[in-house]
């Protein structure tokens, strides 16, 4: 348990000197909540009631689709892997560390956007403080399943990037975050019901648990568990 906890501690370190990870973790994330969030209040003042959940919803979405799957691919997609198995190191272990780093730092960024956005536009703070940061460690855990999912599953940095825009893109523009989800015509409506950031929203806007909201993370998370556990067993026979 010590060496499996230094070799998370190690791996959080050594993502805070990842150029990658401070781009889509942080850098990216919160000029965009710096921009759009002076434009969203701007054009419609309802949009501090849920600026918070919004602009994490794009900022979680952005380091776990587009931000984790490259440094996995920089392990299981070259010669790090056969270190692995040549020094008897399960190929699980970094998939669990860089998961876990991960979702620390998006707690983090997370945790800026939800004391900034009262002071910078006058948001609305979540009623429940321990609800919304409850819903909020799912949504992370689910966004990081899928982000997993693609960083095993690809081997090539090319082809990854334009899998995990076409995932990317639709979660944002399909989730409700940037206009209301009624606007949409019934086919991406009904596109959007299967991206995780449209039940992370609906999940951190409420102010109590809404059975409903939860049961397709749920699903989608351990999709995404069993889907892992295919992935290392190939990789560990290649």
């Amino acid at each position: 348990m010590n060496a499996f906890l230094y070799g998370v501690g190690l791996q959080w370190r050594l993502d805070i000197r990842s150029k990658s990870l401070l781009v889509t973790c942080y850098v990216v994330p919160l000029l965009f909540f710096a921009v759009m969030g002076g434009i969203f209040t701007s054009v419609n003042p309802a949009a501090k009631d849920t600026l918070i959940q919004s602009m994490t919803v794009m900022g979680v979405s952005m380091g776990a689709l587009i931000g984790l799957p490259p440094s996995l691919v920089e392990i299981y997609g070259s010669d790090i892997k056969k270190a692995y198995k040549a020094n008897g190191v399960p190929l699980y272990l970094g998939l669990v560390s860089m998961y876990l780093s991960a979702f620390i730092h998006l707690m983090i960024m997370s945790a800026i956007i939800y004391v900034i956005a009262p002071i910078a536009f006058d948001a609305a703070l979540p009623e429940n403080l321990p609800f919304y940061f409850g819903m909020l460690a799912v949504f992370i855990a689910v966004s990081l399943g899928i982000g997993s999912v693609l960083g095993l599953a690809m081997k090539s940095q090319a082809k990854l990037t334009m899998i995990s825009q076409l995932i990317f893109l639709p979660s944002i523009m399909l989730s409700g975050i940037m206009f209301p989800v009624e606007m949409l015509p019934g086919f991406f409506r009904a596109l959007g019901k299967i991206v995780p950031a449209t039940w992370g929203y609906l999940l951190m806007s409420d102010n109590s648990l809404v059975l409903g909201n939860l049961w397709p993370l749920a699903g989608i998370l351990a999709v995404t568990v069993f889907l892992c556990g295919l992935l290392l067993k190939r990789l560990k026979v290649d």
